[in-house]
């Protein structure tokens, strides 16, 4: 009997030792991530959280930006005898640029900033509504070449946008999709004008 209850005892007292040091632990890791997120970086100084204005800019900017680029191609992907290649970019376009809407989006609500920007901001490279009905009532090659014309102003706005992100953004994760969006949408644009050459 006295051997049962010093293992008994033993064994609390050693539960006890392992729930101190697992407390230890969890109360040190808590305090090392309060630490890392109220030590901003160097590019963020005095910024809430990781990121800067500019990064909210562009995320707020972006995504409507993106979205009329998806637009355009629902546009022209709900025409008839399309040509393939022109199906395609537009496919493309809104495969590149779905997911990278809701990458921004969610980006903006963990920073807690709002997903549209206050007042009016212009943003290179967008298509009024007028624009817009034109692309949707152009048919065959008129409305490819529409289509082409438009995307490639549209691109070359994103770009620009983009690059303003590269230079001034401090978010790592914004500063990579903007990079991204540089790349893919430079070669886009070269696709395009080679298409519209074609027609």
């Amino acid at each position: 009997m006295k051997r049962f209850t010093a293992l008994s005892a033993t064994a609390v007292a050693a539960a006890l030792f392992l729930a101190g040091c697992g407390s230890d632990t969890a109360a040190e890791t808590t305090q090392g991530m309060e630490t890392m997120s109220q030590s901003p970086s160097p590019a963020s100084s005095g910024v809430a959280g990781d990121h800067n204005s500019a990064d909210v800019m562009f995320a707020q900017m972006m995504t409507p930006h993106h979205e009329q680029a998806v637009q355009m191609s629902d546009i022209m992907l709900a025409k008839d005898d399309l040509d393939p290649q022109i199906t395609q970019l537009a496919e493309d376009i809104k495969a590149a640029q779905g997911p990278e809407i809701e990458k921004m989006t969610g980006w903006l609500e963990a920073w807690g900033e709002p997903t549209e920007m206050s007042g009016d901001h212009a943003m290179e490279g967008m298509m009024s509504p007028d624009d817009l009905g034109k692309l949707e009532a152009a048919q065959g090659d008129d409305a490819a070449r529409m289509f082409l014309e438009q995307m490639i102003e549209h691109h070359e706005g994103a770009v620009a946008m983009a690059e303003e992100e590269v230079a001034n953004g401090s978010n790592p994760e914004a500063v990579a999709l903007a990079k991204q969006v540089v790349e893919d949408q430079e070669a886009e644009i070269e696709k395009m004008k080679d298409l519209l050459a074609a027609l």
